[in-house]
């Protein structure tokens, strides 16, 4: 039977995590996490992460020799350039580690968290799509508070993704979540039950 393999995304602060999480503790459903794998691939002593030195010098690091993540998200955040030369560094290693775990694992079906799995062309690893959304209100304002961040920062790092609209536009299952938590989970439970899949 073919492996089901499930892209979750959305925007930033959408609820991702939430359902992840969910499917991981209801369902024990395997999670490979994209923003895991991209921060071993910045780990310490790591190519990626010397070039990201070199690039924006030794400044970007923190006292330890690891990333100063908050340094770095305020020069890619203001500058699509950059986040674009950041990008074309980490996205093919976060790739290939998706392909060899999807490769190694025997599970019948597997959550892909991948927050930028449109933008950065991964679709081709999935088999269904699922975009957890809420109102664009109601993203700023989890984002602000979760992130500690201005309401300009945040409407940069909102920016810098495709839109929810789009997102949603080319998905399988939308979940929705501008209510409650318990309603997002109710959806999150007829979308795994729905075997019937269209190819992408």
């Amino acid at each position: 039977m073919e492996k089901r393999i499930i892209g979750l995304t959305g925007g930033i602060a959408t609820g991702k995590t939430t359902v992840a999480n969910y499917l991981a503790s209801a369902y024990n459903l395997p999670i490979l996490d994209a923003d895991i794998y991209a921060r071993d691939a910045v780990a310490l002593g790591s190519p990626i992460l010397n070039a990201i030195a070199q690039r924006y010098t030794e400044d970007i690091l923190l006292a330890d020799g690891s990333l100063n993540r908050q340094k770095l998200g305020e020069i890619i955040f203001a500058q699509p350039d950059e986040r674009q030369w950041l990008e074309d560094l980490i996205h093919p290693d976060v790739l290939s580690r998706f392909q060899e775990a999807i490769a190694k694992s025997a599970a019948p079906t597997l959550i892909l968290a991948i927050p930028l799995l449109f933008e950065a062309q991964m679709t081709d690893l999935v088999t269904e799509i699922w975009v957890v959304r809420c109102s664009e209100l109601q993203q700023l304002q989890r984002l602000i508070q979760r992130n500690h961040l201005t309401e300009a920062q945040a409407q940069a790092r909102i920016h810098s993704q495709l839109s929810l609209e789009a997102k949603a536009a080319r998905a399988h299952v939308v979940l929705d979540n501008s209510s409650t938590p318990e309603l997002l989970l109710k959806q999150v439970d007829v979308a795994l039950t729905q075997n019937t899949i269209e190819s992408i």
